[in-house]
């Protein structure tokens, strides 16, 4: 292959690439640019008409600030425990000498029911129980759909961990629960964090088992689906822009958090 050649390889892939983040990113980039238009009706506003009047307007929006807040709580709680069950599943994968696949599959098989099939099924095995729609059922459909992406997070966080070393560890009196604490413990912590950030987005914006699963009190996107049907008001804008800032900082201060301690490694 000549230089010519591998330099219009590598142009065609930024080209496609950059496609494909356009596609991706289009849209959640128009709905917050139509969140500080201050016209009724939705439109790129000029540089001049930028306004914030709608994000103003939020805190009067009660149901929003409401279900803004179950979300935040549901995400929260899922998360914390989609990073510690998960965390559990990589240590058995990695312990597991015979069955590994199936553990594996196992473990994903939540990842690849819809979400249609899985709020529903849900909703039906927790009515014939007697166990009534709340926070909990909620965070129990939130928690099958996050798992399985905490779970690949953390077990590819366990490439870092050399056997070598644990082994040399053992050698040293070190027992199980010292090599995690002082050796698995530290090197996977990146994972871990991902992980954590991970399953609080999935939950904080999950639709569809939501919309089977709440009780009384429902979650952000379920209130704006319906705030959707009853005819859209400019606020729900701001509150989805709002919702996509959050999400790309967490995001971004992950990035950060990784870049800063590659280089503290290195």
């Amino acid at each position: 292959m000549t230089v010519h050649e591998g330099l219009g390889n590598r142009i065609v892939l930024w080209v496609i690439a950059v496609l494909g983040l356009l596609v991706i990113y289009a849209p959640p980039l128009y709905l917050l640019a139509i969140s500080f238009n201050p016209a009724l009706q939705p439109g790129l506003p000029s540089l001049s008409a930028l306004s914030l009047d709608w994000y103003m307007a939020l805190p009067r929006e009660k149901a929003l600030i409401g279900a803004l807040q179950q979300s935040f709580l549901i995400a929260f709680v899922t998360a914390v425990l989609a990073t510690f069950l998960s965390l559990l599943a990589a240590l058995g994968y990695v312990e597991l000498r015979l069955g590994r696949t199936t553990w594996f599959l196992a473990v994903l098989l939540p990842m690849f029911v819809p979400g249609v099939v899985q709020g529903l099924a849900l909703s039906a095995v927790f009515t014939r129980i007697g166990v009534k729609a709340s926070m909990m059922t909620v965070i129990s459909g939130h928690l099958l759909w996050a798992m399985p992406f905490a779970f690949i997070v953390i077990l590819t966080s366990f490439a870092a961990v050399r056997q070598n070393v644990l082994l040399a560890a053992a050698d040293l009196g070190a027992g199980r629960w010292r090599q995690f604490v002082d050796i698995t413990l530290p090197l996977i912590r990146p994972g871990l964090v991902s992980a954590f950030i991970f399953a609080f987005l999935l939950s904080l914006n999950e639709f569809t088992r939501a919309f089977y699963l709440a009780g009384r009190q429902n979650t952000l996107p379920v209130v704006l689906f319906s705030k959707m049907n009853s005819g859209a008001s400019p606020v729900i804008y701001a509150m989805s822009g709002a919702i996509f800032i959050i999400s790309v900082l967490m995001v971004a201060a992950l990035a950060m958090y990784n870049l800063v301690r590659e280089k503290r490694m290195n």
